[in-house]
């Protein structure tokens, strides 16, 4: 049996203190920052926000109450709504296309040893931290009011957003790939795009296209969202319905359901196509 020294014992003692204490003094300021938060909350909200917690579920209460006064017509406003779903699945399925587009583009470009221009990195590197920062909703109301509503801002909105989101992961995809073949192909004089197209993108194409359709379920909630602000699909009607108020919250529930559905199905989707990915990459 190996015993620790004194001092062994005293050091691996005053490390496991130390990490407590910075445990504790990050809790605290967790905690500062969460009470301050709903303080800030509570105050901007003229001061009703804590009063106004207890009512929280009058809405959704209200909702099932007109709902089940017309459940024979919820059907007849799935069938009705089912347009404006697919227009949301297609604003997000185009922006995802894009974005993912756009996205390899500029990972390749960003990527050590494989980048066109090495000394531009940096440069390449702050735009998709610039597209990734900027906010869909920031984007999509500055097109709304050069554009006018519909679906066109909010793909363009959503599009620039996952370009920067794939492309940061698309790059740290790109710096586990082998560069054997890409120094192979250099070798015989192909071109740059030639050699990222043939010695790069089969490498890494299983991992794009889990991060993309991972992307895609994120861009169908986010699509719904930004119909709230006038750029078009099932969000817009959402807002519609809702702001009639009593009376109408049957057609919100039964926008609710296909949302949820959708949800469900494109998240069970890509999780098995993500899995059978993975699989067959582990063998």
């Amino acid at each position: 049996m190996t015993y620790l020294s004194t001092d062994t014992r005293s050091h691996y003692v005053a490390l496991v203190r130390r990490k407590r204490l910075y445990g504790g003094l990050t809790l605290g300021i967790f905690a500062l920052l969460m009470i301050s938060g709903f303080g800030l909350a509570n105050d901007r909200n003229a001061g009703g926000f804590w009063n106004g917690l207890p009512n929280i579920f009058d809405f959704p209460a209200a909702v099932w109450e007109d709902t089940a006064k017309h459940l024979a017509e919820v059907p007849g406003h799935l069938v009705t709504y089912f347009p404006a779903l697919m227009e949301t699945i297609n604003i997000a399925a185009v922006s995802t296309l894009v974005g993912a587009i756009l996205g390899t583009v500029l990972s390749l470009l960003a990527t050590r040893g494989l980048a066109r221009w090495p000394a531009m990195i940096p440069v390449f590197r702050r735009i998709m931290d610039l597209l990734r920062a900027i906010p869909e909703i920031v984007i999509a109301l500055m097109l709304i009011f050069v554009l006018g509503g519909g679906p066109v801002p909010a793909m363009i909105a959503i599009a620039f957003h996952t370009s920067g989101a794939l492309g940061k992961l698309f790059s740290e995809v790109n710096e586990n790939a082998d560069l054997k073949p890409v120094e192979g192909l250099a070798s015989v004089g192909a071109k740059w795009g030639q050699r990222m197209w043939l010695g790069v993108i089969p490498q890494v194409a299983p991992n794009y296209f889990s991060y993309a359709l991972l992307r895609f379920e994120i861009n169908v909630r986010a699509s719904a969202i930004l119909g709230f602000v006038g750029a078009g699909g099932i969000g817009y009607e959402l807002k519609n319905a809702m702001s009639w108020g009593q009376g109408k919250y049957d057609e919100a529930a039964a926008i609710f359901i296909l949302l949820f559905l959708t949800i469900v199905a494109f998240d069970q989707l890509s999780s098995h196509v993500r899995n059978r990915l993975i699989s067959e990459g582990g063998h």
